[in-house]
């Protein structure tokens, strides 16, 4: 504010209490002139005739200067002029009051500011020249609910009344209707204004948010469209020299009157001080008028409620990762960029608000502390808040003192720890935004690094101007070129064309690119993008030149050196799709002229038409072909993956945004023919493509952006398609060995790391698998392309999940339902198939049962031969257990028979490789694989007995009693109980049995075998018994065998050619009484082993097992003498165990 100005002491509100506006001391009297009036030219008939020039003068003065200098300027101002400055001074756009209003707003094919713009933004303009839009108030309208939209609504149904402007200053009433909750409210709302911008504005409804309410909208809107209909006066200061004592008292009197219980204390305050003569009212000349516009020093911008701003920013970032919130903050953002695009100076001055609240964050600390990465979501909000404080100081038409301010500023932000660095984890090697020679040497240890934050490429950019002759010539015509006699030999300046070039490091010159398209400027942008284009093209044909003259020597050292310093795709600035989104905005077809302030709603995709360059020699040149041409370009740039998880999924997932907006174009004959060509040189290209016949170990591999080129250019050019995806099949940073030295920036060499930090290398190579899907499901039925595909495939992926993806994609593609198989892409499925079965044959992976079971799917679709050719190469795919249990079982199966139509050799054939797989499998793993082998097997009598004598081969050696026990049982179940004994008897001879073992598994196991042996007979019972009393040392499973032998006579069995007695058999004779003997021994050893550690809490289960001893000794003919002797003995030898042996003699005297 201006020295000197009045200022009124603080007093109690008025019912409707005026904004702050300007209140700058008033003093000259109002000249006198014509009589009052609303002025000339409100007819419909002013839309045929041209302004006046009163009013184009009003006009661009009240655009520009503040009333206070009019005037200063001139001594007398007629009262008509100073009418139309007054009314001339109101916001003509009805975009900027949607731009406060609305988090989006987005007007049909408009690019530039709209400020002072005479241009129709929307359905035309109304009398007095201002623009205006109108607006879909149907309630199903997109945004309906947002305050713009609300704000139309309430203006179209008449909600707008007593609309009166004073000066610099418009009040009215706004009433909201009826609802079936609500009573109808009137909001008494008021506007002050300078310079067409509202700059504060007051509503009733209490309204506390960012943006103006509808209420402000309606009235604002109600005086651009119907100017003619609001009562318009001159400053109330003007009116009031106009009166004299008695008028002036009387004006007095009757507003104390009319609001006394609000303004008498005010006014008797505001009499006193005028009337002591010291007092600081009577300091100051003149008084205020909030009426009478804004002084010369007042800030003239748009009413921002700044403390809004810092709440709603605060609010979202509390809510840490919700969705909700980026998306907010997002549309912040956009916000900001809105502004910058209508040249308002509150961009910079909300983007410097939320900045404050972003280093505010109290999880800034906490993540530093805690060493701990922030969410991606939260990361990607601080890239673009980097991004356009890059865009606020690249303003071509900022001051050096703004520009300084900023540079302060963000200094201020970049030296603070908790500020985020800009690679997320790492300190950066990265060039200087001003200056494209490396900073450091690529060896350089991290930690000596230069910290570069997310403000440092601003900073740098503070450094930038737009003083550049050639630049300034670049930007301001359509038409700059060399002269014909100058385009011989080289030229910095010019390609052979004529055409202009930029020399400067790439981001930073898309940098000036955003920054122009940013401010309002689109034609500079898109000028000064041509030219960027065209020196990427020259630097690409000279780098292919110079490549070709290397060529043999690098292919020959398979070797070759990355001249990109750093990638442009990930690329903190995002230079490429800087670029893309500049010249296809100027093709978008816009499906209507109304603006859009909604965010509800899928959005439509894009519809793009070609635009000629302008100023191109021959008309030849599309906008759009040439954004499709730098896409291109830099998505097939070469460059080393950069380092840190957060920097390396940057660089994926730029790539698929804008391959997301290379897929919205429709390629006609012009944008094939361009990726037809980028496709050729990309092919051909050395050092600068990431698709040349060599590249470096450690570049970024192409596989998304090859699969989007494969699927373009597959319906034009299939052998192009196909040399693309085969190529950037490859993922060298896999392979096992590099050759040493690999030369990278500048020369510099090198040492490969085995296996470097790729954080995404997951992702990358399920891309590889997708580039290698989609090529054998478009190479479906072509034999030669298949195998091609197949050997890529086979030769650069190296992960058996993602071959076996590949394996599972083939077949399903194969095998139609409503269709016969592709039997060439069945063979390659199997292939690839059998090629998963040998990578994992030896690793332990969880998916292997999986991979075998479809295998043999596989090879059933394909045929007999595919199941004879793995049947008989079983070794090298499958484990013998797998072999046997799963590919043998399965291939014999009855469903398989029906499924392949076998006839009887058919059958046999398979059966015969089948059991010999059995074998084979027996031999090598006997353990696991010889009950499958002899199921196997069963049907041939040679190779059951094969399998048989392989068993007991074993037996000795190589298996356990638990499986031999196992196939006993099997041989038994088949009817050979001989062979069943045989094998019995062998796994006797591998178990222990401990005293205190009466629950181990095998139990049952010995049960089994002795009750086998006793139904084959005496003898058989004589040989396994002398097994059981050197293996089991458990009595009571001893007593257990020894009451089963005695219950039936042995030999039930009934085998051919042996006669048996029919009688029970004794203990007191062999083999029965060896086990009697081997039983009772137990039972003492038992006995002494229970008592050396009994507690009293087992003495009653100890009498009960001495009882069952009793029932064993008395099986012997002298078995009472020796159970007694044991009692005396245990009596004798445990005395000291009073109330124990007091229980035995109580049970057994």
């Amino acid at each position: 504010m201006a020295d000197g100005r009045g200022e009124l002491p603080p007093q109690p509100p008025l019912h409707l209490s005026l904004p702050p506006a300007s209140k700058r001391p008033c003093l000259r009297p109002a000249p006198r002139g014509p009589g009052p009036g609303p002025g000339p030219g409100y007819s419909n008939s002013r839309l045929r005739c041209p302004e006046s020039l009163l009013d184009c003068a009003a006009k661009a003065v009240a655009e520009k200067w503040a009333f206070e200098r009019v005037e200063e300027r001139f001594e007398r101002i007629p009262e008509p002029v100073q009418r139309r400055i007054v009314y001339w001074s109101f916001p003509r756009n009805e975009r900027e009051i949607c731009m406060y209003s609305s988090f989006q707003c987005r007007v049909a094919g408009e690019e530039g500011p709209a400020v002072g713009s005479n241009a129709s933004v929307g359905s035309g303009a109304v009398p007095g020249g201002v623009t205006t839009t109108t607006g879909n108030t149907g309630a199903g309208s997109t945004g309906d609910g947002l305050p713009f939209r609300r704000g139309i609504r309430l203006l179209e149904t008449g909600c707008v009344e007593n609309v009166l402007q004073v000066g610099f200053h418009l009040s009215g009433t706004v009433t909201e209707p009826a609802t079936a909750t609500e009573p109808e409210v009137t909001h008494r709302v008021a506007i002050s204004f300078d310079r067409c911008k509202i700059t504060s504005v007051t509503c009733g409804c209490g309204n506390r948010d960012i943006f103006y309410c509808a209420h402000v909208v309606a009235l604002s809107l109600y005086r651009i469209r119907k100017p003619e209909q609001v009562k318009l006066r001159l400053p109330i200061s003007e009116t009031l020299f106009q009166m004299n004592r008695d008028q002036l008292q009387k004006l007095v009197q009757y507003l104390i009157t009319a609001h006394h219980t609000e303004v008498l204390p005010t006014a008797q305050k505001l009499a006193d001080e005028i009337l002591s003569s010291n007092s600081q009212i009577n300091q100051v000349h003149g008084a205020p008028d909030p009426t009478a516009g804004a002084s010369i020093d007042d800030d003239n911008c748009w009413h921002l409620d700044e403390e809004q701003v810092r709440e709603q920013v605060k609010q979202f970032l509390s809510q840490g990762g919700y969705y909700g919130s980026g998306k907010q903050l997002n549309s912040m953002f956009a916000k900001v960029r809105e502004m910058l695009r209508m040249r308002d100076s509150n961009g910079a001055r909300m983007l410097t608000l939320i900045t404050e609240q972003f280093m505010a964050d109290p999880r800034l600390s906490l993540w530093r502390q805690q060493g701990t990465g922030m969410t991606d979501k939260c990361r990607q909000l601080w890239d673009e808040l980097g991004a356009l404080w890059v865009c606020i100081v690249l303003n071509p038409h900022c001051k050096s003192e703004e520009k300084g301010g900023w540079l302060k500023q963000l200094k201020k932000w970049s030296d603070m720890d908790i500020c985020p660095l800009e690679d997320g984890n790492y300190g950066s090697e990265l060039p200087n935004i001003t200056n494209a020679l490396p900073q450091s040497n690529l060896a350089q240890d991290s930690l000596g690094r230069p910290r570069r934050t997310v403000f440092t490429r601003a900073i740098e950019a503070c450094d930038l101007h737009w003083q550049d002759s050639h630049l300034q010539r670049i930007i301001s015509s359509d038409f700059y070129m060399s002269p014909a006699y100058q385009r011989e030999g080289e030229s910095l300046l010019f390609n052979p064309q004529g055409l202009p070039l930029w020399l400067d490091h790439v981001p930073t010159a898309c940098a000036r690119v955003d920054a122009l398209r940013s401010h309002g400027y689109p034609r500079e942008a898109l000028r000064l993008a041509v030219a960027i284009i065209n020196t990427l093209r020259l630097q690409q044909h000279r780098q292919l030149d110079i490549y070709k003259h290397q060529k043999k020597e690098l292919l020959q050292r398979g070797m070759t050196t990355t001249t990109n310093l750093e990638g442009w795709v990930g690329h903190p600035l995002d230079p490429i799709g800087c670029l893309f989104a500049t010249l296809t905005e100027t093709c978008r077809v816009e499906d209507d002229n109304a603006m859009d302030t909604g965010d509800s709603g899928e959005p439509k995709p894009p519809v793009y038409q070609h635009v000629s360059v302008w100023g191109c020699p021959d008309g030849s040149e599309s906008y759009l072909a040439l954004a499709l041409e730098v896409a291109l370009m830099g998505m097939g740039q070469q460059r080393l993956m950069p380092e840190g998880l957060y920097a390396q999924d940057k660089v994926c997932r730029n790539e698929e945004q804008i391959i997301a907006k290379l897929q919205e174009l429709v390629l006609d004959e012009l944008l094939v023919q361009t990726l037809r060509k980028q496709a050729i040189l990309l092919l051909e290209g050395g050092p600068f493509s990431g698709m040349g016949e060599v590249i470096h170990r450690e570049s970024v591999p192409m596989h998304t952006f090859a699969k989007y080129l494969f699927t373009a250019l597959l319906p034009h050019d299939a052998d192009l398609a196909y040399k693309v995806g085969l190529r950037a099949m490859r993922l060298p940073v896999l392979e096992s060995s590099a050759p040493s030295g690999d030369v990278g920036h500048h020369g510099i060499s090198i040492v490969p790391s085995r296996y470097p930090r790729w954080f995404t290398l997951g992702h990358l190579e399920s891309q590889q698998c997708e580039v290698a899907s989609t090529m054998l499901t478009a190479a479906k039925g072509d034999m030669l392309r298949l195998r091609t595909v197949l050997e890529a495939i086979q030769k650069n992926i190296h992960s058996p999940s993602l071959i076996f993806k590949l394996a599972q994609d083939a077949f399903k593609i194969a095998t139609p339902a409503d269709s016969p198989p592709d039997i060439t892409l069945l063979n390659v499925a199997l292939e690839l198939g059998l090629q998963v079965m040998r990578m994992t044959l030896s690793t332990l992976n969880w998916r292997r049962r999986e991979m075998v079971r479809w295998l043999v799917t596989c090879a059933t679709e394909v045929g007999l031969r595919a199941l004879v050719s793995i049947l008989q190469g079983w070794y090298t795919l499958f484990t013998p257990t797998e072999a046997t249990s799963i590919v043998a079982a399965t291939v014999m199966s009855h469903n398989t028979v029906l499924r392949l139509s076998l006839d009887y050799p058919q059958r046999e054939e398979l059966a015969s490789c089948a059991r010999t797989l059995a074998l084979q499998c027996a031999m090598k793993d006997p353990q696991n694989c010889a009950l499958s082998a002899l199921t196997l097997c069963e049907k041939d009598h040679v190779a059951f007995e094969t399998a048989y004598q392989i068993v007991i081969d074993a037996a000795s050696t190589g298996m356990t009693y638990s499986q031999l026990f196992t196939i006993a049982r099997y041989m038994e179940h088949r009817g050979y109980p001989l062979r069943a004994f045989k094998l019995a008897s062998l796994a006797m001879a591998h178990l222990n049995l401990a005293y205190n073992q009466d629950t181990h598994p095998a139990i049952n196991d010995v049960l089994w075998a002795c009750a086998l042996s006793h139904s084959l007979g005496k003898n058989e019972l004589a040989t396994i018994i002398p097994l059981v009393v050197k293996s089991v040392h458990c009595a009571t499973v001893l007593s257990d065998i020894l009451r089963r032998c005695t219950m039936t006579a042995p030999g039930l069995a009934g085998i051919p050619g042996r006669r048996n007695s029919g009688k029970l058999m004794s203990t007191d004779k062999a083999p029965l009484r060896q086990l009697l003997d081997a039983t009772i021994s137990a039972y003492i050893n038992t006995t002494h082993s229970r008592l050396t550690h009994i507690s009293p809490r087992h003495y009653g289960e100890f009498i009960e097992f001495l009882s069952k001893a009793r029932e064993t000794f008395l099986l012997a003919q002298d078995g009472h003498i020796q159970f007694a002797q044991f009692i005396d003995n245990l009596k004798q030898i445990y005395k000291g165990k009073k109330k124990l042996m007091l229980l035995v003699r109580e049970r057994f005297g």
